[in-house]
């Protein structure tokens, strides 16, 4: 079984070709010579996100794998295909009442993956769009990927303070009783300030974004950022009128001129 990122990935590759699946090279996409499902014709060339949508639960399915393994393949095809659908047939598979992968083991692996220097977009973008938007499952996300880190966040190793500028970037949706310790702790290492003021921007005008007016107020006066960082200035405003979001009042966040005045 294959025991890192790079080995997750051959291993996915390698599935793959086993069922007909292989890169076509030169970024032309993927050639499927055996195709799935009766749909399509041999030789048919598909995206990364065709193969997502096509091959990812039957790799978390695999009846000859354990659930370990199992997880161990969707990474690789995560890492592989960078597509977000991957992730939700492994959320998916989480939830298998039966036969679910080991959570634990997902958390960990969501984990490294935060702590790249490149954002792991499908990863950032699932859990801002399912995990931390649900109410029954932010709690138990937010602590798993960067919560419960908090005491150690200050001390600003270079892999953490990675990770929590990835998810503290996504982190609007999260309530603001869960994130607040969070926040203080971030609040203390200057460089990431910039993904604070993200994180509280988000907080106003995500959807679903929360934060405590007050709260924020006291963080975002705390922040040291470069002269004429954007947005500050209105969110101050925003913050010192007492609104929580945009939604609840759509016209407080300050207009500007536009280059044409409008």
């Amino acid at each position: 079984m294959p025991t890192g990122e790079g080995e997750d990935v051959a291993w996915a590759r390698r599935w793959l070709a086993e069922r007909g699946v292989t890169e076509a090279g030169n970024g032309a996409g993927w050639t499927e010579e055996a195709p799935a499902g009766g749909d399509g014709a041999p030789g048919t060339v598909l995206s990364a996100n065709d193969i997502a949508h096509t091959w990812t639960r039957a790799a978390l399915t695999d009846p000859d794998l354990d659930a370990a393994q199992r997880l161990g393949l969707g990474f690789g095809l995560l890492d592989l295909l960078g597509e977000y659908w991957v992730l939700c047939e492994i959320g998916f598979a989480l939830a298998d009442s039966d036969d679910p992968l080991p959570a634990d083991a997902f958390w960990a692996g969501c984990r490294r993956r935060l702590e790249s220097v490149e954002e792991p977009r499908a990863l950032t973008y699932a859990l801002w769009a399912d995990w931390f938007e649900d109410r029954t499952t932010v709690r138990t996300a937010f602590s798993e990927v960067l919560g419960n880190d908090a005491a150690v966040l200050p001390r600003g190793e270079r892999p953490l303070l990675l990770r929590a500028q990835w998810v503290l970037g996504v982190s609007g949706p999260v309530p603001w009783p869960v994130k607040h310790r969070v926040y203080e702790a971030a609040a203390t290492v200057p460089a990431l300030h910039g993904a604070l003021l993200r994180a509280l921007l988000a907080g106003y005008h995500d959807v679903y974004g929360d934060l405590e007016p007050g709260a924020a107020l006291v963080l975002l006066r705390r922040l040291d950022l470069p002269a004429g960082t954007g947005h500050v200035a209105d969110l101050t405003a925003v913050l010192e009128a007492g609104h929580r979001n945009h939604r609840a009042a759509p016209t407080a966040w300050p207009r500007r001129p536009g280059p044409s005045g409008g």
